[in-house]
């Protein structure tokens, strides 16, 4: 059996996400980054508005349904 590849280590990250970005826009800057396909968020945020958006990546995207409550 094969084994999978392990793309190095996962973590949250905190991003403040400017206006004019959408939630995927950040998330896909941030897979090109961590070089991984494995990048989710724990919410939503409108293109104009701006905060905090929290990604989980590798393992952490586990984490995410827990950070959303």
């Amino acid at each position: 059996m094969a084994r999978k590849k392990d793309n190095g280590p996962g973590g949250l990250v905190v991003v403040d996400k400017p206006a004019g970005f959408t939630s995927h826009d950040v998330v896909a800057k941030v897979r090109g980054i961590a070089r991984t396909r494995r990048v989710g968020h724990a919410g939503t945020l409108d293109p104009m508005a701006t905060g905090v958006l929290v990604l989980g990546v590798e393992k952490a995207t586990r984490l995410l349904g827990h950070l959303a409550l």
